[in-house]
């Protein structure tokens, strides 16, 4: 219930102060598991890529958020849960493919920090969708969230893994990442 009437809340807020606009929604599945994979400019990314969707979005926050009064707590009621940054946090991986295997959807932002050039994607996304066989959209935000100015939220076709999986290797982790990102750069215009 909290989940809704906050996200009816930001869909009115972004609507009116960065004219949050989506475009292709249609990529996103209705049922099943799902992780989408975005850029990440800014604190404000998570509602970005989740507010204009009907299912609900799960993201890992980092740690040290949960441990702010009140707002950790409406995070975690939203849905989030902590990821230990700087290492392999094996809690967050197996909250997001438990998450997953139970027919959610997460939101990740393969950076793993905000404006990042792009180049210095995390693996983890890869590791996630690997073992959980989710569907893995690809994600841009458009903008700056400058007040009063458009803000684009662009999704892609799902990212096809088939080859990959097909014929696994050493450097699987390496080639999904970078098939993620690529998908990701693409959505850019």
């Amino acid at each position: 219930m909290i989940y809704v009437f906050s996200r009816a809340v930001l869909r009115l807020l972004y609507g009116l102060l960065f004219r949050l606009k989506a475009e292709n929604i249609h990529y996103v599945p209705d049922t099943g598991p799902v992780i989408l994979c975005s850029n990440h400019l800014s604190n404000f990314d998570p509602p970005t890529i989740g507010i204009k969707l009907d299912r609900k979005v799960q993201f890992m926050a980092k740690k040290e958020l949960f441990d702010i009064p009140l707002f950790g707590r409406l995070i975690k009621a939203l849905g989030a849960f902590p990821v230990k940054r700087g290492g392999v946090s094996k809690e967050a991986i197996r909250a997001s493919i438990d998450l997953l295997t139970a027919g959610g959807m997460m939101g990740i932002f393969p950076e793993g920090t905000r404006k990042s050039n792009g180049e210095a994607a995390k693996k983890g996304a890869a590791m996630i969708a690997l073992r959980s066989g989710a569907a893995i959209i690809p994600v841009y935000i458009d903008g700056n969230y400058k007040l009063f100015r458009k803000t684009i939220v662009r999704y892609g076709p799902p990212v096809d893994l088939s080859d990959i999986i097909a014929e696994p290797s050493s450097d699987s982790l390496d080639r999904v990442t970078e098939r993620i990102m690529s998908h990701i750069r693409a959505l850019r215009k």
